[in-house]
């Protein structure tokens, strides 16, 4: 039977240097499964692999698509499934990354087929939130549906809305649509996790936001001003300084910002995996244990 071996943990812990280390030991290619990774206009907040790394390595579902168009975990699954399928015909192993845990668990498990929301009810739904704002939206959300509250990036007003279409045209909770049968894969899944120590994570993702500045995310992000809107910017590195050029924020306060939200998103992150318990967890500094491990297996 084919492997996938699949590399999930918080964002800035070493995933992508990993998986290329991986890749190449194994002699495959790589699966992108970050949902920000997949924008071609997020060259530096949304820290893809260098020039350098995707010449060293095969990557799919990097910069493949643009901010303007719509793409979510469903298709994603079609068409990940689609790439893995086709290169499984010449691979006996293949690696996939990330730390979007909804595209990991599309890939994974599949992603469940959600119910048509009508346009009345999305309307009725934006409007509320239209007046009242994002604290409202949060503890509608909060009080509906608190396990996925818990665990989803709960500063996008866009996924949280859709839980409210859900709820009010189904009365169901989303994450209890997501509890549905799991889809059965034709290969295996290694699931490899990536920790470190608290404070050592967080000065990584402080240094790394600090390089970010350095290698020019203050442009990227101006030539993204008049898309701001586009729920592919929702994100953090871009919230934070689309506020900085409307004047909400100075820069400086906009940095400090990333660098918080970065390391809240860190936590969610590490909560969401945890929860697998299929996953083993490594420290990344430990490759040979990691691979000795997967050979074992």
């Amino acid at each position: 039977m084919n492997n996938l071996i699949v590399i999930v943990g918080p964002t800035g812990v070493g995933k992508t240097d990993l998986s290329i280390h991986l890749a190449k030991y194994l002699n495959t290619e790589i699966i992108s499964c970050d949902s920000r990774q997949f924008y071609k206009e997020l060259k530096i907040g949304a820290a893809p692999p260098n020039i350098n790394q995707l010449k060293n390595v095969k990557h799919h579902f990097i910069h493949h698509k643009s901010i303007k168009e719509n793409y979510n975990a469903g298709l994603f699954e079609i068409d990940a499934i689609k790439t893995i399928t086709k290169l499984f015909k010449s691979n006996d192993h293949l690696v996939a990354v990330g730390g979007s845990g909804l595209y990991i668990d599309a890939l994974c498990q599949g992603f469940n087929k959600m119910p048509n929301i009508s346009e009345k009810t999305r309307n009725i739904v934006n409007n509320k939130f239209n007046k009242n704002g994002l604290s409202w939206l949060q503890q509608k959300v909060k009080i509906i549906d608190p396990v996925f509250y818990n665990n989803c990036d709960n500063k996008n007003h866009r996924r949280l809305l859709r839980v409210l279409e859900i709820y009010e045209t189904t009365g169901e909770k989303i994450s209890n649509l997501r509890k549905n049968k799991i889809k059965k894969r034709p290969f295996k899944i290694i699931k490899i996790g990536l920790d470190l120590e608290r404070n050592l994570l967080y000065d990584r993702i402080n240094i790394r936001v600090d390089k970010m500045i350095v290698s020019g995310l203050l442009n990227e992000v101006k030539s993204l001003v008049p898309f701001n809107n586009h729920n592919a910017l929702k994100t953090v590195g871009y919230e934070e300084l689309f506020a900085f050029y409307n004047g909400k924020n100075n820069l400086d306060e906009s940095i400090k910002l990333i660098k918080r939200n970065t390391r809240r998103l860190a936590k969610r992150q590490i909560t969401w995996f945890k929860k697998d318990k299929k996953t083993k967890w490594f420290n990344p500094k430990n490759r040979q244990d990691i691979i000795n491990f997967i050979s074992k297996l």
